[in-house]
Order: structure tokens, then sequence, then C-alpha cells
């Protein structure tokens, strides 16, 4: 589910669950840290990470354990793991990236999207809530309004928006973060381990005050998560109460 090859310094990682549009389930975040680690112990001095097929990650597997704690728990671990990662990740976004998807593609340092790519938090839709870190990276990323549109609205960001933000640091597919991270794997690697660590200080991993992680969790608790989850069952659109 996870492949990993390396050309000079660079390793790319790849999703590989193309029959359920690269929808990350235990293994598939358990493999993706094991890339991620063995890559820097093998010493990369980038990585990209990118999906086959035609989406990038659809997001977490909703008929999985994707509800589990011991899920999300592993999932965040690796967003952070991701994030601290000592050399720069690209993401390279080949298609559309919803919901866990996008986490892992704001983990990244740098951003590639395909013409066609999209960039989404739907969680609104079936009744979850993601975490402060998403909130706010998300926000660093795109600005405030556009971060409102889509979590609020549940807008989907395209590639072209995405670059004119600067969410998408560049319009293209696998081959061009594949140059990319080969030229940036030749730069002075402690020059860029500074630099992660102070675009990363932008707030997103400080601790949220008890009220909003009290907000989040009503949201997991909910009777409308239940809702959320038969309706998809169901194949039928949520009838959402608040409660």
């Amino acid at each position: 589910m996870i492949h990993s090859s390396t050309e000079d310094a660079v390793v790319t990682i790849e999703l590989d669950r193309v029959d359920k549009r690269n929808a990350l389930d235990e293994s598939m975040v358990t493999g993706l840290s094991e890339a991620f680690a063995t890559a820097v112990e093998q010493g990369a001095r980038a990585i990209v990470l990118t999906g086959r097929g035609h989406v990038f990650s659809a997001g977490a597997d909703l008929s999985g354990p994707v509800y589990d704690k011991s899920f999300l728990d592993l999932l965040v671990a690796t967003l952070q793991q991701i994030e601290t990662t000592p050399v720069p990740v690209i993401a390279a976004l080949n298609g559309a990236a919803l919901g866990a998807g996008l986490q892992l593609a704001m983990a990244a340092d740098l951003r590639v999207m395909a013409p066609d790519a999209l960039a989404g938090i739907p969680a609104a839709k079936i009744g979850v809530a993601v975490d402060e870190w998403t909130i706010r990276r998300l926000v660093s990323l795109v600005g405030a309004g556009q971060a409102r549109g889509m979590l609020i609205g549940c807008d989907p960001l395209t590639a072209d928006r995405a670059h004119a933000l600067g969410f998408a640091n560049r319009i293209g597919d696998l081959t061009d973060a594949r140059h990319w991270a080969a030229s940036i794997a030749a730069l002075a690697p402690l020059t860029l381990q500074h630099y992660k660590l102070v675009l990363n200080g932008d707030g997103a991993r400080d601790a949220a005050p008890e009220e909003r992680l009290a907000a989040m969790m009503r949201a997991w608790e909910s009777a409308d998560l239940q809702e959320g989850r038969a309706a998809r069952a169901e194949r039928r659109a949520p009838r959402f109460v608040g409660a």
C-alpha cells in the first residue's frame, strides 16, 4: 500500500490503494510512518509524497476504524512526524486531497498541484470535527477567509486558486515535483532544517484552550456523528440536529 523509491538523494513515497482512492486506514498510516522513518535513516535529502492513480488521497477510510481513537492518535502522530521530518517534504497532489489527505499535504513543506487537483475538508458533511492544528495550519497556508469557506462552507480549493493563494507553490506533476526535490536536495541541509523550524512555528501546534477541545469532542461524541455514519451507509443525505 506504500511504495518508496530512491533516485540519488530524493525518496518518493507513494500511497497505493487506488481502488479506495488512496483512503487512509491503519495499515496505510503505519506504512507511511515507517516509510518516512526509513527515508531519513537512509540519508534522504528530500522526500516527495504522492498518490498513485487519479487521487492524492480521499482522506480517512470511512468504512474502516476512522472513528476509533487509536486510529486518530496514529494519524495525528504521523502528521507530526511528517511535519518534523528533518529534510524538506514536497507533497505532489496528483488529484484530490480531501480530509486527512489534505492534512498530509499541509504537513509537507511544499506543494505541487496538478492542474485538475482539488483540496478540501468536507468534515461538516459527515458530522466530525478536525483538530486545532488542521484549522490553524489551513489559516496559515490559505488565509482566514479561504479557510472559513473550506471549513464552514465545505468549499473545495482548485489548483489555480491554491497557487494564487500560495498554498500550491507550483502547478505541475510528479516529474516536476521530483525535479524540484532534486534541486532542493543539493542545498545546505542545516539551513533548510532551520527554515523548517521557523516556518512551522506558526502557532498551529500551540495547545488549544479547554473550551475549544471540548467543542471538538462534542462533535465526535454526538448523535449527529452517528447520523452521518448511518446516512453514508444508507446512501442518503444526513439529517443533523445539533445534538
